[in-house]
């Protein structure tokens, strides 16, 4: 049986699941892979994950955790040119969602409300009949992050939690996103009115590494990054800002990378 099924799937698992997702656990592992000696995982890391090294800058990395928030090299994630295209923050996994009644169904027989996402039951209504976008990025994805927009960002507000895996056989069965650790800024961007910007972090570190306080911040600059573990970045976009131009290709997840228009501006009569 698979060990995430055998985990998250059954009564002995999940007894055996409440150590792993705990944040001593997480700090544990961070803590190893920070180590020099943790150089050594990364040669069956890329080869097993398939990572194409020739896309990223080359350095010598002083641990694993060094080498996994890695930078991609110039020009491999170009931002679209068009200021009223909505760009994808990262790489990842792309599913978008319409906010109905503060619901989003995002997996099979499991919901989660904005409110408790957010923990805010006042902001979440800012977000009634918008979109939630959730890109779930695996170990082998580009783990850095931007803005999607010219904006003035508000200060990062941290929710603690625990560190679930953000794999789909976690997300049918637990609440994932309301338990693990987060955190978000809000956006008043030029374009896309006032967006939510979250990262959450995910079994084994996930960590979440913010670069910036609270100011004026560019479309297309980097933001911040994740430490080892699939991670996730959640958009909230208001009603009547974003058209998807197709909304078909996002209802499963498909892959994006950084700097890809997911959205337009909408035209308002």
């Amino acid at each position: 049986m698979n060990l995430l099924k055998y985990l998250y799937g059954t009564r002995s698992g999940r007894l055996l699941l409440k150590p792993l997702t705990s944040p001593a656990v997480s700090r544990l592992a961070g803590h190893l892979l920070d180590l020099p000696i943790s150089r050594l995982l990364i040669p069956d890391f890329v080869k097993a994950n398939r990572i194409p090294m020739e896309e990223f800058q080359k350095t010598e990395y002083r641990s694993f955790n060094e080498f996994f928030c890695r930078k991609i090299r110039p020009g491999l994630r170009p931002v679209d040119p068009s200021p009223s295209h909505l760009i994808a923050p990262c790489d990842g996994l792309l599913r978008i969602y319409p906010i109905t009644q503060d619901l989003v169904l995002p997996v099979k027989q499991s919901h989660f409300t904005i409110s408790s996402l957010l923990r805010s039951r006042s902001l979440a209504q800012k977000f009634e009949g918008g979109y939630c976008m959730v890109f779930r990025l695996c170990v082998n994805h580009y783990h850095r992050y931007c803005y999607p927009d010219n904006a003035i960002a508000g200060r990062e507000i941290r929710i603690p939690g625990i560190y679930h895996t953000v794999r789909p056989v976690a997300l049918e069965s637990l609440p994932v996103f309301l338990e693990n650790t987060r955190e978000y800024c809000l956006l008043k961007t030029e374009h896309f009115g006032t967006l939510v910007q979250m990262e959450v972090g995910a079994m084994l570190v996930g960590r979440i590494c913010n670069e910036h306080g609270a100011g004026p911040v560019k479309r297309g600059e980097e933001k911040g990054y994740f430490q080892y573990g699939g991670s996730t970045v959640i958009l909230l976009v208001p009603k009547d800002r974003v058209t998807i131009p197709d909304p078909a290709p996002f209802s499963d997840e498909t892959p994006v990378r950084m700097g890809q228009m997911i959205g337009k501006l909408r035209a308002h009569e």
